[in-house]
């Protein structure tokens, strides 16, 4: 495995009610304590009046110590804006879960972008409800857990589930085609945390056959939708969609094939957006800093 090293910096994602001078106060709060923005994107939504911003800055040299920055901005800026905002530093990795059942060309794609160092996040466990795909957890030296679910212990199961997650420090989970539905529960634990890959353009031809579908609709494009998971099943903020070509000459069986390559691609980038710290949910939408 390549190692990157970590960049030494802080990402800021904040949210509030749109007025002017809000750029002015945030960026003079770090240049007046002696960092260099390396980054900074923003977005008014005129409809509903939010501001909204992501920026990212050095902490070689800056003045305030690096525990002491939440409470500093805190205080002297996020308060006097009625601001929604989160700190994250740039040199401490995500610590990602992955969840499969039986299908295996999305964590395949996850793992080999890892192991090539693409992404800067940590994979302590891949978890199951089948044993299928623990030879491909091996191959990457990566701790696998199976977990079999049915209807009458599915409660108690994810009860292990959450309990290991939380022993491993994970800071997001990623259904790599997990084909279970994750409870209530399970995603409250998690908010805007679970990233899901659905296969299929949402919200046209959802449920399971979508490919099915969409064949004997006569489509001429495919997709797939990564997005954050909710309690309303395939309605969370998305974070990513793209779509392929296809033509009548298309059997099923090709629809399946670039289906697979759209959902790795999808996946990939919904799973890099979220590292990055490139996304904001609000109101089941998502601002996506790409």
């Amino acid at each position: 495995m390549i190692k990157i090293e970590p960049k030494d910096t802080a990402i800021l994602l904040m949210h509030c009610p749109d007025r002017k001078g809000l750029v002015v106060h945030v960026t003079e709060f770090i240049d007046n304590n002696n960092g260099n923005i390396i980054s900074l994107d923003e977005h008014v939504d005129r409809e509903e009046g939010i501001f909204f911003m992501r920026i990212e800055w050095e902490l070689g040299g800056f003045l305030i110590p690096r525990d002491k920055i939440g409470e500093f901005f805190g205080t002297q800026i996020a308060a006097k804006f009625n601001m929604t905002w989160n700190i994250y530093f740039t040199n401490i990795k995500p610590r990602m879960a992955i969840f499969v059942s039986k299908m295996s060309h999305c964590l395949y794609d996850i793992l080999a972008r890892h192991h090539s160092g693409e992404w800067e996040v940590e994979i302590p466990l891949i978890i199951s409800n089948h044993s299928n795909l623990e030879p491909v957890a091996k191959k990457f030296n990566i701790p696998f857990e199976e977990f079999p679910i049915s209807k009458d212990n599915k409660s108690e199961q994810e009860k292990k589930e959450i309990a290991l997650l939380k022993k491993h420090k994970i800071s997001f989970v990623v259904l790599a085609r997990y084909m279970q539905i994750i409870s209530d529960d399970f995603i409250r634990q998690f908010p805007n945390k679970i990233i899901n890959i659905h296969h299929s353009f949402l919200p046209a031809f959802p449920g399971a056959k979508p490919y099915h579908s969409a064949y004997q609709r006569g489509v001429k494009i495919i997709g797939a939708t990564s997005h954050y998971v909710t309690a309303d099943l395939d309605a969370g903020p998305i974070i990513d969609q793209a779509v392929t070509r296809i033509t009548h000459r298309d059997p099923v069986e090709n629809l399946v094939m670039k289906g697979r390559d759209v959902e790795k691609l999808v996946l990939s980038k919904a799973i890099l957006m979220h590292i990055q710290r490139r996304t904001l949910v609000y109101n089941n939408r998502t601002i996506v800093f790409a």
